[in-house]
C-alpha cells in the first residue's frame, strides 16, 4: 500500500514563508489527485490546495488562494506547498493525501481521498 510523509512544517513569524514536502512511495503519485489538508485544534478538516498532475489542475480554499501554491515534481515522486505571507490563523497541522477520480466530486474535501500522512505541524506567530 502507498505511503505519503510529510516535512517542513515548523514555527515561523507571520508574513513568513515555509515550504511543505510529502514524499510518496509505493504507487505514483502523478497518477492521482494529491492534496493538502489541514486540522486546527477544535476544528473540522480543511481543504488547503489539490492537483491533478496529468491535467494541471489546481484548487485553492479561499482562505489560501494566492497566498499558497501547490506544485507536484513527477520524477521525484514529491508533493509541494509553498506557504507565503503565513497568518496566525494558518497554524494547524497539515496533511498530503492521495485520491483517485471520485476526487472530482469535491476537490477540497478529505471524503474523496483515500490515503493521508501523519502531517506536520505548522505554528504561524503574530
Amino acid at each position: 500500500q502507498g505511503q505519503l510523509v510529510e516535512s517542513g512544517g515548523g514555527a515561523v513569524q507571520a508574513g513568513g514563508s515555509l515550504r511543505l514536502t510529502c514524499a510518496a512511495s509505493g504507487y505514483t503519485s502523478s497518477n492521482y489527485y494529491m492534496g493538502w489538508f489541514r486540522q486546527a485544534p477544535g476544528k473540522e478538516r480543511e481543504g488547503v490546495a489539490t492537483i491533478y498532475a496529468h491535467s494541471g489542475s489546481t484548487w485553492y480554499g479561499r482562505s489560501v488562494k494566492g497566498r499558497f501554491t501547490i506544485s507536484q515534481d513527477n520524477a521525484a515522486n514529491t508533493l509541494y506547498l509553498q506557504m507565503n505571507s503565513l497568518k496566525p490563523e494558518d497554524t494547524a497541522k497539515y496533511y498530503c493525501a492521495a485520491g483517485d477520480g471520485a476526487v472530482t466530486r469535491g476537490p477540497l474535501s478529505s471524503t474523496y481521498f483515500r490515503v493521508w500522512g501523519q502531517g506536520t505541524q505548522v505554528t504561524v506567530s503574530s
